[in-house]
């Protein structure tokens, strides 16, 4: 089996290589694909090339989020009203059942007894 690099190929992809053309523009011209100009080069230990596919990042803009404080007074009913972010979001607010985070209104929603099962 016959090797596609002649050694006038591989002075071609060299040259090619140092121009900085890209590794189909160099197949297109020597003749030879993309992924066999990219093996040579890498088996010749050519100088690596940044992927185009990889860009360099660039300065990364973050969002400044400031927490939001919820100043409580004592033990209060810790239900959510509305979504948290959103401007009007708050708690309840109301006083909790002893022993549950909830007033009797939002206990009454978060524990629901269990149906019994006396069923025949």
């Amino acid at each position: 089996m016959e090797s596609i690099w002649t050694p006038e190929r591989i002075t071609q992809l060299t040259q090619l290589w140092k121009d900085g053309l890209s590794t189909a523009e160099i197949g297109r011209r020597i003749g030879v694909t993309k992924n066999a100009v990219v093996g040579k080069a890498h088996r010749l230990l050519l100088t690596p090339r940044p992927s185009p596919l990889k860009r360099k990042p660039g300065p990364r803009i973050q969002k400044v989020v400031k927490p939001k404080v919820v100043a409580l007074s004592g033990p209060s009913c810790s239900w959510p009203i509305g979504h948290p972010g959103d401007k009007g979001f708050r708690f309840c607010d109301a006083p909790p059942v002893p022993g549950k985070p909830y007033c009797a209104e939002h206990a009454r929603m978060a524990y629901i007894r269990p149906k019994s099962s006396s069923a025949a």
